[in-house]
């Protein structure tokens, strides 16, 4: 039996992990099929405290997770299918058909990428629709892509593209972007990025392929169609929160809700950390942050409750 089962592989977990195997309490990380979380769809992180020079997100992912094993983290690479709330200590059923038992569990599951939902977008997924600039740049090089959205991950992934694409487009439904003055400043200096202000996405236009987008102007309700080798969505995340069951209270969008600033949920010995649970921040020294907060807050638990 462990005294604690962390569910997640972003900064969050990772961070739990190396705070209890310091504090010599047994844990295991469950992966999750793609270990790493956002960061590993990340390229330069350049305000991650402790590289001046920035550093690749997967980098950093591999340099915690070696971290974490040196001081003796287990690491199982599966799926969390289901949780019995019920039973003391918990009891976890996995991908892999095996079951363990914790008295505590950490869930840092983060969050994964949103989509439109617009005509052809989900069967077009990996034929020139994409949510990770990071992993799919590579095939546009020399080609002309869109960005859809308006906020921080949009302008990131404009600017990134722009080292493949010989041109971004950013469509956003409003006039004004969300973005922060720093990133929005950078975009607009990029002489590869154009514009689209006030546009709403309506259809993939395909054919083996993506060939364009069919996007409504807001002003005039008329319909316009904007040739493209790929279109990049970059409108946000939701939480990975769907195993839960409805036992682990939620708010409106879905987030784990916690106590004050603690990382306590409604179910004593369960406990959340990073994007899971952070509708707002969503940074990974947040992340990383509320990692160590939910291991301590973890230690204080077993301590009360032997």
């Amino acid at each position: 039996m462990y005294d604690s089962v962390i569910i997640g592989s972003g900064p969050a977990g990772l961070t739990a992990a190396i705070y209890l195997s310091r504090a010599k309490l047994k844990n295991i990380m469950i992966n999750g099929m793609e270990s790493g979380g956002q960061l590993t769809m990340t390229t330069d992180v350049e305000n991650f405290p402790g590289f001046p020079e920035g550093v690749l997100g997967p980098q950093l992912v591999e340099d915690m997770k070696k971290q974490a094993a040196n001081f003796g983290t287990e690491f199982l690479q599966t799926v969390v299918e289901k949780i019995d709330f019920d039973s003391k200590p918990f009891k976890l059923y996995l991908g892999n058909k095996q079951i363990i038992e914790t008295r505590t569990v950490i869930i840092s599951t983060g969050a994964e990428a949103k989509y439109l939902g617009i005509e052809n977008e989900k069967e077009y997924i990996g034929r020139g629709v994409s949510a990770c600039a990071t992993c799919d740049a590579f095939f546009y090089r020399g080609k002309e892509v869109v960005v859809v959205g308006g906020g921080d991950t949009a302008m990131e992934e404009a600017d990134f593209l722009t080292r493949f694409a010989s041109k971004v487009t950013v469509i956003h439904r409003r006039n004004q972007l969300r973005a922060s003055a720093i990133l929005q400043e950078r975009a607009r200096s990029n002489e590869k990025i154009c514009w689209k202000l006030n546009y709403t996405p309506k259809k993939v236009i395909a054919d083996a392929k993506v060939t364009g987008i069919e996007l409504i102007n807001n002003e005039t309700g008329e319909i316009e169609a904007l040739n493209t080798d790929g279109i990049f969505i970059a409108i946000g995340h939701k939480p990975n929160t769907h195993f839960l069951e409805g036992k682990v209270s939620l708010d409106e969008n879905g987030y784990i809700i916690t106590e004050g600033k603690s990382s306590l949920t409604n179910i004593p010995g369960i406990f959340a950390a990073g994007d899971v649970q952070d509708s707002i921040y969503q940074q990974a020294v947040v992340a990383a942050g509320s990692g160590a907060i939910a291991a301590l807050d973890v230690k204080t638990y077993l301590t009360e409750n032997k």
